[in-house]
């Protein structure tokens, strides 16, 4: 199993940077672990992409799976599939 380590910063402002990071393991046919507990930063727009990220691996046939998910990260991550639950747009709210 491959792994990343995430950025401490998944702001907005990180974005580009986090999907510089993550691009070239889309196509990784070996499973992949995003280490999470260096994450002390969120932002619904860090999420979305990560979130992309595993559905396009998954599409493709690749696991992949966020490991060590930092108090920051897991909270943010309950928040956004709360706010999806309710049918409340999340990236509108942060």
């Amino acid at each position: 199993m491959n792994q990343i380590t995430l950025q401490s910063d998944l702001g907005i402002e990180s974005v580009a940077e986090l999907q510089a990071a993550l691009q070239p393991h889309l196509d990784d046919e070996a499973p992949l672990a995003l280490a999470g507990d260096r994450v002390e930063r969120v932002h619904a727009a860090g999420l979305q992409l990560l979130h992309a990220f595993v559905r396009d691996r998954a599409a493709r046939g690749h696991s992949t799976t966020v490991t060590e998910a930092s108090p920051t990260l897991a909270d943010a991550a309950r928040q956004l599939a709360l706010a999806a639950s309710l049918g409340v747009d999340a990236a509108a709210q942060a």
